[in-house]
């Protein structure tokens, strides 16, 4: 048949089409019992009529897909064909089920080669997605088995189908439509003598599925972030950089902002209060005010009801000296993340040293990690906190030339694509004449993404003007990540080769700080 005759046409099955549907199910079953009664056909439309899907070419009924509701738990175990066709061949249907489960799908033999199988996979897997069911269930023949049955085992048959060395006219098309075969069922139905009574239980998991749950307990999957590309000038007083903060703060949340992003030492230029000719003892001056900042930030937090990554500070413990960056959770609750690598400068002129470990963090607006400055630079960071799921990094940065922040930037990007997730970072810029160390700065502030077709052409959801201060807005969809995770044009995290190499922490025994 020519494609140019072809006009096909995806639609909602109804039981007008019963005679097509069992001249068509005589021809493709004559060998198990040909066509269901109409009474069986006009119970599946009557109960589920969004699970009966055909397709048709100029009238012509030429496949069709058969689906109903079962409850996940009874039939992703072992069953049989009888336990869905009932007495009198009516067939189970269950209003309150969780999982959609494929009854059946055959295609006019004419119109093998057209991927209309995959048209009605793909329409099936939607519905599963709009009705937010668990999954996908089949009972899935096996018919090329019974060539093979004096040279292989049912489970080493499947095996051999997976790896494609053998095909097998129905395995081999749910395999490739990302189906997982989850166990061998024996005696599914007996008189499939091709299959020889065995069949898979395949799955389809909807990887977007969320139980149900109160509304006020749901998680967000639309999140937007705020960031703040912060102009170094002369403040005189605490008092100066928190009214300035909070104007920030103000702005942030009045766009709806689930996030407010500050930089690296935003408040280094308290510095200028004392005297330079030391730094060690400017840096520790200035760690004095930390624990203020870390307060009053988290009051505004549940004020303005926005969680705030507050930059870093430095913070004295004891006799050493961190640079610490806090989230101020909206609901008052405050955590802390030590920088991790502590560059040449900071150890040199600051004495500075680096904590211990890093800790993904659960929020009511996804999973984030903070990675300060420098510590983007370490991939392995990103791997760790990709292995505990996290959705957001979020990079406060401090640079003073352009290949300085290059590094950050290109750094930032590729952890945004090896770990599918997203990355933001946020940096100062202008002068401060007066604070020894940190005379210039030079900033552009972005957001990153995984690259796929999902999200920007060039992976950069926003950024802002270099060297302005300003603010920077950007919204997240979550959702995009699970997929990309699981279906993207590449999978980074699920084809890591952990047969060869891995990577973990040893800070699980270990306090913070420590």
């Amino acid at each position: 048949m020519a494609h140019d005759d072809l006009q096909i046409n995806l639609r909602a099955l109804t039981l007008e089409d019963y005679d097509q549907l069992r001249a068509l199910m005589d021809r493709v079953y004559d060998d198990i019992g040909g066509a269901w009664p109409r009474d069986t056909i006009r119970a599946l439309v009557e109960q589920f009529p969004d699970g009966q899907m055909c397709i048709e070419d100029s009238g012509e009924l030429v496949a069709v897909a058969l689906t109903v509701c079962v409850k996940y738990d009874r039939f992703s175990n072992p069953h049989t064909y009888d336990d869905l066709i009932l007495k009198n061949e009516k067939i189970w249907h269950n209003d309150d089920g969780d999982a959609l489960y494929g009854l059946d799908v055959f295609i006019h033999p004419d119109y093998r080669g057209y991927r209309l199988g995959r048209r009605l996979y793909e329409a099936r897997k939607e519905l599963c997605r709009s009705r937010n069911f668990r999954a996908i269930l089949a009972g899935g023949r096996i018919p090329g088995y019974r060539k093979f049955a004096d040279q292989f085992t049912p489970t080493e048959y499947i095996e051999r189908v997976d790896r494609k060395e053998i095909y097998d006219p129905i395995l081999s098309f749910q395999l490739s439509n990302d189906f997982q075969v989850t166990r061998l069922m024996h005696k599914y139905l007996p008189e499939d003598e091709k299959s020889m009574g065995y069949a898979t239980l395949l799955e389809w998991n909807n990887i977007l599925y969320t139980p149900p749950t109160p509304v006020l307990e749901t998680r967000k999957t639309q999140v937007r972030i705020g960031a703040v590309q912060w102009q170094m000038r002369e403040f005189h007083s605490v008092d100066d950089v928190l009214r300035q903060v909070e104007y920030f703060v103000d702005a942030l949340s009045d766009y709806k902002s689930d996030f407010a992003v500050f930089p690296e030492f935003f408040n280094a230029p308290l510095m200028g209060l004392t005297d330079q000719v030391d730094q060690t003892r400017a840096i520790r001056f200035l760690a004095g005010f930390t624990e203020q900042f870390r307060d009053q930030m988290s009051d505004m937090a549940v004020s303005y009801n926005i969680n705030i990554i507050t930059g870093s500070m430095p913070l004295l413990d004891g006799e050493r000296l961190y640079n610490v960056s806090y989230l101020c959770h909206r609901d008052g609750s405050v955590d802390e993340q030590c920088k991790i690598h502590i560059t040449p400068h900071e150890r040199r002129d600051w004495v500075i040293e680096g904590g211990n470990r890093l800790d993904v963090f659960e929020t009511d607006a996804g999973r984030v990690a903070i990675q300060v400055c420098y510590d983007i630079e370490f991939p392995e960071l990103g791997r760790l906190a990709a292995q505990q799921e996290v959705d957001i990094i979020f990079v406060p940065f401090w640079t003073d030339t352009k290949n300085g922040y290059l590094r950050v930037r290109h750094c930032a990007q590729s952890r945004a694509i090896e770990n599918e997730c997203y990355v933001v970072i946020t940096g100062c810029v202008g002068n401060l004449p007066k604070v020894e160390n940190l005379d210039v700065q030079y900033a552009q502030s972005s957001v990153f993404s995984p690259s796929d077709f999902a999200f920007p052409h060039d992976a950069v959801m926003a950024e802002t003007t270099p060297n302005t201060e300003m603010i920077m807005f950007s919204d997240m969809d979550l959702e995009k990540l699970t997929l990309v995770r699981s279906e993207g044009s590449v999978t980074n995290l699920k084809d890591r080769r952990t047969d060869l190499y891995g990577v973990s922490s040893f800070w699980e025994e270990t306090p913070p700080g420590d």
